[in-house]
């Protein structure tokens, strides 16, 4: 009797800008929801630290923030055992896979990304040639791990349809060669808007530090940004349209507390938001402070944090290397060895 072989897991791969701490909204939109990824799935996480040269860096800054994002994925949840975790500019495969899919993307695609108008106008003094190609380096980041599924927000749907393009037409050329890459929309994400501005999503890049919860955030601060958020005069606990400032609040508990919007409204009814808005507070401070204290003792360990790294980067670069060498032979590179 021949014995069964296991189904193979699907990869996911995602990679994480090392250009500073993640916020609520991308802890609670994305980043909780990839621990459990890790036990169905092959998961890969790279910290894009060439992606983040785009523009202009500090580099003592830029190696910080690299290592931090790496302690603050390990404290939310990524286990290096189960899922590879390494540092992109360890793996020279995505530099020399880029220039070859470089090759296989039309000026016209590129010039049709909408990050790069955005950022063009956001860096109007270093427009340069590698804000133009990033999409390339991202192609080449998923498709040397015959990755299946991308973890994607809206702002990067552009790019992974790219890629997916890239791929079929590579694919078309020279035969099978990359796994065609699917979006993965996670099942439970919550959508975390502004505590300033409940009409535009929550981000780090906000001028107004009160717009914005970071997972390192201290439970003081927490409790002081929601006391802030921005609500309405309707003084009532209640989901619907027009109450973007309590709509989110709600969204929020109900993430990290598991309580639905009529459990919550039932909660706060005949309260007023200055209860509402420190129960929020109190309950995210309560829900982050495990991924805080493990940061702070993880940073604290760099021999750990580097043995984490450099093993990730030997067994990402062995997967990658084996895509890398299929794609040079088949566009006609004289072989190395």
């Amino acid at each position: 009797m021949e014995a069964s072989v296991a189904p193979k897991r699907p990869v996911i791969f995602s990679g994480i800008q090392p250009t500073g701490i993640f916020t609520l909204g991308n802890y609670l939109g994305a980043i909780k929801n990839w621990a459990p990824l890790q036990e169905e799935n092959d998961c890969i996480y790279s910290i894009v630290d060439e992606h983040a040269i785009t523009v202009r860096q500090d580099p003592a800054k830029l190696r910080e923030s690299a290592l931090r994002a790496l302690a603050v994925l390990i404290a939310c949840g990524i286990d290096p055992k189960k899922s590879i975790l390494f540092i992109q500019s360890h793996v020279p495969a995505h530099a020399q896979l880029s220039w070859v899919l470089s090759c296989y993307c039309q000026f016209g695609e590129l010039g049709r990304m909408t990050q790069f108008k955005d950022k063009s106008q956001k860096n109007a003094d270093n427009i340069n040639a590698g804000l133009f190609t990033y999409p390339a380096l991202m192609a080449a980041d998923i498709l040397l791990y015959q990755t299946n599924l991308v973890p994607v927000g809206e702002d990067q749907k552009q790019h992974l349809e790219l890629s997916r393009d890239i791929a079929q037409r590579f694919n078309h050329l020279h035969g099978d060669t990359f796994a065609i890459p699917e979006p993965y929309i996670p099942k439970v994400g919550a959508r975390i808007m502004s505590l300033q501005e409940p009409q535009k999503k929550m981000s780090k890049s906000d001028a107004n530090v009160n717009a914005f919860i970071t997972v390192l955030d201290d439970e003081d601060t927490i409790l002081r940004k929601f006391k802030r958020a921005v609500t309405d005069s309707e003084a009532e606990v209640a989901y619907r349209e027009g109450k973007d400032g309590v709509n989110n609040l709600m969204t929020i508990y109900s993430v990290v507390t598991g309580k639905g919007f009529e459990e919550i409204e039932r909660e706060f009814a005949g309260k007023g938001y200055g209860d509402f808005k420190l129960a929020v507070g109190q309950a995210v401070a309560d829900h982050m402070k495990p991924v805080r204290e493990e940061f702070q003792r993880l940073y604290a360990d760099k021999a750990y944090l580097k043995e984490v790294y450099r093993e990730g980067a030997e067994h990402a670069a062995h997967l990658a290397r084996r895509t890398l060498d299929k794609v040079y032979r088949k566009v006609g590179f004289v072989p190395a060895k």
